[in-house]
């Protein structure tokens, strides 16, 4: 089961850790050490920067044209196609998500890379836009530009998946990128710099280094060349990498945590209802910022959903990640699985109704497996409520009218994502607009297309990943004026538009 021994990838290399040190991989499904990660360390990260601060101002990939760069969008998809299988078992071996689960996931991946390839071909024909100035006497138009130097801090429940959300709008718009992965997930982020090596991607414009937090991820946020800071993550973390880029002064994309509500209303079809529930709770075992593990359930309908949801919470297929059938695996590592363990104590000890689970299960003496559980009859007082899980527990509560729900489901400090179930087409449009989220399913749950804007508000973080708003995330827009009148200016009483702070 041993995995591929890579090193740092910093200007075209694989390059050692100034300090040697590498972290232990555990494989979450037998909690046995499978290979191990280079542990950088600041001056690795400097290092890092430098190269793609050298690949900046070699100028061959920023001056480059958008359909320059999409050729190699393309053949990077093209390659991840190739090794989706591959890819896709390191990926569960890493962190234990469903090999399907996997396998979908690398498509996507790859799709990134080409709708971003299209983007950038599209981003030649939006460079020189005029704008109506009003004033025959100038002439205005735009100019997109890269950033420069990006920083990229991604998470380990989609690891591929969200470094491809950064790192193929980052390219398309012409940066160069330093990656740096959770060091729980780092193997497919490494291999993705060897694909983008094979692709003929000049030196220094993507670099992946991994290792911990506070040793990587800490110096990279503050590093004083860098341009930009995207990072998804928990809020916690993401308030420290604010904090740090702000110091310089530097934008930031935070897609942050969340515990976002599904409200189900007595007119929806219970068995589609549920079907959407499970879905939107323990696919990648609960472990998505956006999951909707708040689950509201109006009165009327409740005794017959919670019966259904109870049979199909039994019924998921656990076990081994690897095999084919298998809908839910371990969660990613064993301090993840202690946290879930004592947020199911918590709803114990505060007096929500254990409809299902709540332990490890028990045909698994390995790994760190936690049961699909779900309560009832919890408050909103509970810290199973209130507080991101990131595990397979689902927190549901009853209530009677709209605006009800409408007040429970806002009543977060998080903002992410939301559902409503409902046959009301227009209370599905009053409730979708009432809901202080940044992502809204209607008769759904966790949809993602790379098309669509993804981001929150609240703690859930700022700025949007994905669709054109990923993209202009990474490039700055100079205004080009032209004065072109052939008058000259009599500066008293009539003079240029002043400027206007």
């Amino acid at each position: 089961m041993e995995v591929p021994s890579r090193q740092l990838f910093i200007g075209g290399k694989w390059t050692s850790p100034k300090a040697e040190g590498r972290l232990q991989v555990v494989c979450p499904a037998t909690e046995e050490v499978i290979g191990s990660i280079p542990a950088a360390t600041a001056e690795d990260v400097d290092a890092a920067v430098q190269a793609a601060v050298a690949a900046v101002q070699a100028k061959q990939w920023t001056t480059s044209t958008g359909a320059h760069r999409a050729s190699y969008l393309r053949k990077i998809a093209h390659l991840v196609k190739e090794r989706k299988a591959a890819l896709a078992r390191l990926e569960t071996l890493n962190m234990g998500k469903p090999i399907a689960e996997a396998e979908w996931d690398m498509d996507d991946v790859a799709g990134c890379f080409e709708y971003y390839a299209g983007l950038a071909e599209a981003l030649d024909g939006r460079q020189g836009e005029a704008v109506d100035l009003g004033s025959d006497d100038f002439s205005c138009r735009l100019r997109r530009e890269p950033l420069g130097v990006v920083a990229l801090i991604t998470p380990w429940n989609y690891p591929l998946l969200m470094v491809a959300w950064k790192v193929a709008p980052a390219l398309a718009a012409g940066n160069c990128c330093v990656v740096k992965p959770s060091e729980l997930a780092s193997l497919t982020t490494l291999e993705l710099a060897g694909i983008a090596a094979e692709a003929g991607l000049p030196p220094g414009v993507l670099n992946v280094i991994t290792g911990l937090g506070g040793d990587a991820g800490a110096p990279l946020s503050a590093h004083p060349r860098v341009a930009k800071v995207a990072f998804t993550g928990s809020t916690a973390t993401g308030k420290r990498v604010y904090a740090a880029a702000a110091g310089n002064l530097r934008p930031a994309t935070m897609e942050l945590g969340g515990k976002s509500a599904l409200i189900v209303f007595d007119d929806a079809d219970v068995d589609k209802a549920v079907e959407w529930c499970m879905f939107g709770v323990f696919w990648t075992c609960g472990q998505i910022c956006s999951s909707t593990s708040r689950l509201l359930v109006q009165e009327s309908v409740a005794p017959a959903f919670y019966a259904q949801l109870k049979k199909r919470a039994e019924s998921i297929k656990l076990g081994d990640p690897l095999s084919p059938d298998c809908r839910l695996g371990p969660v990613v590592s064993q301090s993840q699985y202690s946290k879930v363990m004592s947020y199911i104590a918590s709803g114990k000890a505060e007096g929500a109704r254990l409809l299902t689970g709540g332990g490890r299960p028990p045909q698994q003496a390995k790994g760190f497996y936690v049961q699909p559980t779900v309560f009832t009859d919890v408050q909103p007082g509970m810290r199973i409520w209130k507080e991101e899980i990131f595990g397979p527990v689902l927190a549901a509560r009853t209530f009677r009218t709209e605006e009800e729900a409408v007040a429970l489901a806002n009543g977060s400090e998080f903002g992410l994502g939301a559902g409503v179930i409902s046959a009301d087409p227009e209370r599905c449009r009053r409730v979708s607009e009432a809901l202080e989220v940044g992502i809204c399913w209607v008769n759904c749950s966790q949809p993602c297309f790379c098309q669509a804007p993804w981001g929150g508000v609240k703690d859930s973080g700022f700025g949007r990943e994905l669709g054109t708003f990923g993209l202009d995330s990474f490039l700055s827009v100079k205004q080009i004026t032209t004065y072109t009148s052939d008058a000259m200016w009599d500066w008293f009483p009539q003079r240029p538009p002043s400027p206007r702070l």
